[in-house]
């Protein structure tokens, strides 16, 4: 049986990576769960509230999915970078 999969989105028009779909919408969910708690957050901050809101129910590398499911968040304007801050803050947009 194969999972549905589908393309990520670069916000700098990079290009994207083929991921299951199913694990896409987990850690999506997760990273917008994490900042409806709590906004704006470092990059490092929100992937430790991400990384304990799924540590044990996800099957994969927490940190890579986590970047490449926040970057397609910001292609689709979903997140945005806090502009200036150091480091860097993120926040739904």
């Amino acid at each position: 049986m194969t999972s549905e999969r589908m393309m990520t989105l670069h916000p700098e028009g990079k290009q994207g990576v083929n991921i299951e779909k199913e694990k896409y919408e987990t850690m999506r969910q997760a990273i917008i769960s994490a900042l409806q708690a709590s906004q704006p957050q470092t990059f490092s901050g929100l992937e430790k509230e991400v990384n304990a809101r799924l540590d044990g129910n996800f099957d994969g590398s927490i940190s890579w999915y986590f970047t490449t499911v926040k970057l397609d968040l910001e292609a689709r304007q979903v997140l945005e970078r806090v502009p200036g801050t150091r480091p860097q803050q993120i926040r739904l947009a």
